[in-house]
């Protein structure tokens, strides 16, 4: 057996590696695996690479001081490892059977639910949030990694209706997203409660509720922004900051300079210097870092790509039956696309300051692995089998 061929057993044939007719795990993976999706994601993970080795300087230069020196790249390469973490953690799951990924998955949204729930209790406080728990390198924030197992969660229940019409799946849902909103806003976590609620009402819409339905539950989210306005006041500060440029509007001010900085094509890499004064350039602000180096095309590069990723799921979802299947790849999608539209629009200045990670992009180990374990969810329950489409022994349903 070689590197490039493998002898099938008990034949004399041989069959290429990866070729159509490896029957291997590997090879049956990749043949069946959206390679579209797999390539934009990859793309995605450098270009965080890159932004990351571009944001670090200033990130480094912020937080040394005191006696502490912090190396200009070492967020690039606690960046990389974690990076080398979450590829084979998406690999790995995308790998699983559908069935046993969704049930790991059903499985994770339990035990992080529970963890959540003890966040106010246990969790650390970071900039008047208490939104991670765990020490030292253990920290992590369970909220990212509830994000991609919830929604799995929702849309298995969602799908139970096609079995059970009376079954009431709607409420149910309804009462989880709302409990899981509640503790977030406990914390409090605007950015990622709006990721949930937005999540569950996409999931709505694609379940077929009425749009009359639909425009009720839009009235109660803008029920609830007006409800946080008045009873968060970091919520108030920011939105006053955002409407009424009253206050504090440095980092507002600074993303915009930051990322206008390098016109269309940008200063080059490590040419920045409006980056330094950017309060969380490899964070929160990582976008208006690519801007002032790399560009605006650049910009709308990234932002293209992310559109591609939710456009490529949505017209494979057109010929999709299983409605499990529909719901919670639309749900993954939908996630990474709203966490990269807030990223986005709070850097270009259409929406309040908050710190939302860029997805695959923004440094952050919790971030990175959670996205790469909803990542390979998307290409677990996005995967073809070839194999199937062309056997002989297929029934084909005909109308006539």
């Amino acid at each position: 057996m070689t590197a490039v061929s493998a002898r099938k057993r008990g034949t004399g044939r041989v069959v290429a590696r990866l070729g159509r007719g490896d029957r291997s795990p590997l090879g049956l993976w990749f043949w069946e695996i959206d390679r579209v999706l797999l390539l934009l994601v990859t793309v995605l993970l450098s270009i965080g690479l890159v932004a990351v080795a571009a944001g670090s300087p200033a990130a480094a230069a912020r937080y040394s001081g005191a006696g502490l020196t912090i190396s200009p790249l070492a967020y690039f390469w606690k960046q990389l490892v974690w990076v080398l973490l979450g590829l084979p953690v998406m690999i790995g799951i995308s790998m699983l059977p559908q069935q046993v990924a969704r049930r790991l998955a059903l499985a994770g949204a339990s035990f992080f639910s529970v963890i959540l729930a003890l966040v106010p209790i246990i969790g650390n406080e970071r900039n008047g949030a208490t939104r991670w728990i765990g020490y030292g390198f253990a920290q992590f924030q369970p909220s990212e990694f509830l994000k991609p197992l919830f929604i799995v969660a929702i849309a298995w229940i969602l799908s139970l209706r096609v079995h059970d019409r009376a079954l009431p799946v709607v409420p149910i849902t309804f009462l989880l997203t709302a409990i899981v909103s509640a503790l977030l806003m406990m914390q409090p976590d605007f950015g990622q409660t709006v990721v949930f609620v937005s999540v569950w009402m996409a999931l709505m819409l694609v379940s077929g509720m009425s749009m009359r339905t639909m425009g009720a539950l839009g009235g109660m989210g803008s029920l609830g922004i007006v409800a946080a306005y008045f009873l968060y006041p970091v919520a108030k500060t920011r939105i006053n900051n955002f409407l009424f440029a009253d206050g504090d509007t440095y980092q507002v001010d600074q993303a915009h300079a930051t990322l206008t900085a390098g016109g269309l094509f940008g200063t080059g890499p490590g040419g920045g210097e409006k980056k330094f004064h950017l309060p969380e350039a490899h964070t929160d602000y990582i976008f208006s870092v690519i801007g002032e180096e790399f560009g605006l095309i650049a910009c709308m590069a990234i932002a293209a790509l992310f559109l591609a990723i939710a456009v490529r799921v949505f017209v494979k979802l057109l010929d999709e039956e299983d409605a499990f299947l529909v719901y919670a790849s639309a749900g993954l999608a939908t996630q990474f696309t709203v966490q990269a539209f807030i990223n986005i629009a709070v850097n270009v200045g259409l929406a309040p300051s908050k710190g939302m990670t860029l997805p695959f992009i923004s440094y952050g180990g919790s971030s990175m692995i959670a996205l790469s374990i909803g990542f390979g969810l998307l290409l677990a329950f996005t995967r073809k089998n070839p194999y199937l489409l062309r056997s002989p022994y297929v029934v084909k349903w005909s109308s006539r």
